[in-house]
């Protein structure tokens, strides 16, 4: 099992919204990032656990715990002309574009935010509290994933 941070705006999607399909998923559309994508589709497997992020928000920090639910599949929203995220590039013979489908499992009971993360010398390596970083998806280490929830 490996552990995620998976990045969402809470006005387009956000844990209030994952939380409203108890035990069911919800396809996680719209990375158009190439590495972010290749992470999706090579590493992320069903069970492994993800720290639920609302970023461009007043607040940004983890709110909750999703896992994978679905290994990544081609992702249907690049093909549709009329969806935010369609890719004219992107050939359903050949996507470009990968999703995965993630479950709720629960609300943290505070959001842990960004500056609180950035301030712990223990998360230095954390991908999230480096400078520059714009990926919606990141892998975080089993001892990052603890440390963050015993923030809580």
């Amino acid at each position: 099992m490996k552990f995620w941070l998976m990045k969402s705006e809470p006005g387009e999607f956000g844990i209030d919204d994952l939380e409203k399909r108890p035990g069911q998923t919800e396809h996680w559309d719209g990375v158009r990032n190439y590495q972010a994508r290749n992470m999706m589709r090579d590493e992320m497997q069903p069970g492994d656990q993800v720290l639920f992020y609302h970023s461009n928000c007043e607040t940004p920090g983890v709110v909750g715990i999703a896992r994978v639910a679905r290994s990544a599949y081609p992702d249907h929203t690049a093909f549709d002309p009329n969806d935010k995220h369609y890719d004219p590039a992107s050939d359903p013979a050949k996507p470009r574009w990968f999703m995965v489908d993630v479950q709720f499992v629960r609300k943290l009971e505070r959001t842990i935010s960004l500056s609180e993360l950035k301030d712990r010398p223990e998360l230095e390596g954390l991908a999230l509290v480096r400078r520059g970083n714009r990926l919606s998806v990141m892998p975080v280490s089993e001892g990052q994933w603890q440390f963050i929830l015993s923030l809580e």
